[in-house]
């Protein structure tokens, strides 16, 4: 169950959120934001009613962006009924804008192979019950079939990172390597609310405590923008995000109610 919200009340948030309709961006991370987790990653799909209510919200409110770990392509084909959607994949190591191609962050491409090479050692060298999830420029290991196994996997992950000069992005029931830099969550937040005077941001998971940072940093720097922070409870995080949160909610089923409440009151 999410906590309440603090600080500013939902109906203001709501109240200066549609006064600023047309000026706003919207991003939403994916797996447990907009789409319950699944066992198996690849059967994960939108909840019911999220595909409508952001077209209307990229309609009448402003942009919407999907901000996510899974692949710029996987997104696309998920969201495909929203072909004015921008998507960034893998934490922004890829981006897909509407009508454009696929386009791969120059501090990623030279990884490709390495990544390849790490997703074959991990299939090889980690036990059964684990789910190696090769994403051409990251690898995660999903440990939610067997919790038993985190601490391995977690040290798998760590030793290999040391080896190669990667990042380890932990998540919940699974441990993740990318490539080095500093792109991320965060920094795909403070390029896209340029010229924006509002921003809202979902997500589920500690790597959006990233993206609730630039809403912060950019609102400490501009008084007159509005950033909101969404956070999708659920008992695997810990408490940092809820904490972080202006607005939660409980599962990704009750954010097209929250988006319905806020287009209720705009123009």
């Amino acid at each position: 169950m999410a906590a309440p919200d603090t600080a500013r009340s939902r109906a203001a948030i709501l109240q200066l959120t549609a006064e600023r309709a047309g000026h706003c961006a919207f991003f939403f991370d994916f797996d447990g934001t907009l789409a319950p987790i699944q066992e198996d990653p690849d059967t994960v799909h939108p909840a019911a009613g999220i595909v409508e209510v952001l077209a209307e919200v990229n309609r009448r409110l402003g942009k919407v962006v999907i901000v996510s770990a899974r692949p710029a392509d996987f997104l696309r084909q998920r969201f495909a009924a929203l072909p004015d959607v921008a998507v960034f994949g893998l934490y922004g190591l890829e981006v897909q804008r509407p009508g454009g191609l696929v386009e791969t962050d120059p501090s990623a491409a030279p990884f490709v192979q390495v990544m390849s090479d790490l997703a074959d050692r991990a299939r090889a060298e980690l036990p059964a019950g684990t789910r190696v999830e090769y994403k051409r420029l990251s690898v995660a290991v999903h440990y939610r079939n067997a919790p038993h196994l985190a601490a391995e996997v977690e040290q798998w992950g760590k030793q290999r990172a040391s080896d190669l000069g990667l990042r380890v992005q932990a998540g919940r029931m699974v441990v993740e390597l990318k490539p080095p830099g500093q792109r991320d969550k965060g920094s795909v937040l403070r390029e896209e609310t340029e010229g924006h005077s509002c921003a809202w941001y979902f997500g589920d998971d500690v790597a959006d405590l990233r993206a609730f940072d630039a809403l912060t940093a950019r609102e400490e720097a501009d008084p007159d923008f509005v950033g909101v922070r969404v956070a999708v409870a659920n008992a695997e995080s810990g408490h940092a995000l809820i904490e972080a949160a202006d607005i939660h909610v409980d599962a990704p089923e009750d954010v097209p109610a929250l988006l319905r409440a806020l287009l209720d009151q705009a123009p």
